[in-house]
């Protein structure tokens, strides 16, 4: 018999996000982009800041943004754990692009110790990621 769907959890730190079945499941983990179907092999993978696409069995595809986490993958089960998750379409596209900018500013002043500039990396990727969900959702 074939499978078609299986259980995906979404959660942050703060809230469950999703639970439910689901048929397709895009996320970016450590190694690029990977994309999870029914019958996937098991598989544990750190995840990068940005988009989650998840295509739920019944309702519309969802668009999320992870600022990073773990992605378990089991035979009927795949489960998110991230450190913060947005809805795509919740996410303030001018915050995000003053968060890039500041970030740019903060890394190109080189007056800034190691740490100070890692912190600022970090707030530039994960601007990044989510102007890049903002971007996916647009195109949709």
């Amino acid at each position: 018999m074939s499978q078609t769907s299986f259980c995906c959890d979404i959660v942050s730190a703060e809230e469950e996000i999703f639970s439910g079945e689901a048929s397709f499941l895009v996320a970016t983990g450590e190694q690029g982009e990977l994309g999870i179907a029914p019958g996937h092999a098991p598989l544990l993978t750190a995840l990068r800041p940005g988009p989650v696409e998840l295509r739920p069995v019944e309702g519309e595809p969802c668009l999320y943004y992870v600022s990073g986490g773990f992605l378990e993958v089991q035979p009927w089960r795949v489960t998110i754990l991230a450190d913060t998750v947005q809805r795509a379409a919740e996410i303030d596209n001018d915050a995000a692009e003053a968060a890039r900018q500041a970030a740019e500013r903060d890394m190109a002043e080189r007056s800034s110790s190691e740490l100070d500039y890692r912190q600022a990396a970090a707030r530039l990727a994960a601007a990044t990621a989510q102007l890049r969900a903002l971007r996916r959702l647009r195109e949709r």
